[in-house]
């Protein structure tokens, strides 16, 4: 476990991610982090949840109807 502490920038709030941290997550300066709301608290990930459940929804859709998407390429 990392304890972060709260400080200011500017007129916010935030924290600093040790170095070692961004590595772990393989994040570097302009990425994004997105927090989702678990039933263990807060998540931070660099992974959006909500593109990976879309994605796997069109990849689904992509090998059952692989003839119609042969067609359309045409």
């Amino acid at each position: 476990m990392t304890t972060l502490k709260v400080t200011q920038i500017g007129n916010s709030l935030g924290v600093i991610l040790p170095k070692e941290l961004l590595t772990k997550m393989k994040l570097s300066k302009g990425d994004e982090l997105y927090v989702t709301d678990t039933p263990d608290g807060l998540q931070l990930t660099p992974n959006d949840a909500t593109f990976e459940t879309q994605m796997s929804a069109a990849e689904k859709i992509m090998k059952t109807r692989r003839h119609v998407l042969r067609e359309l390429a045409k």
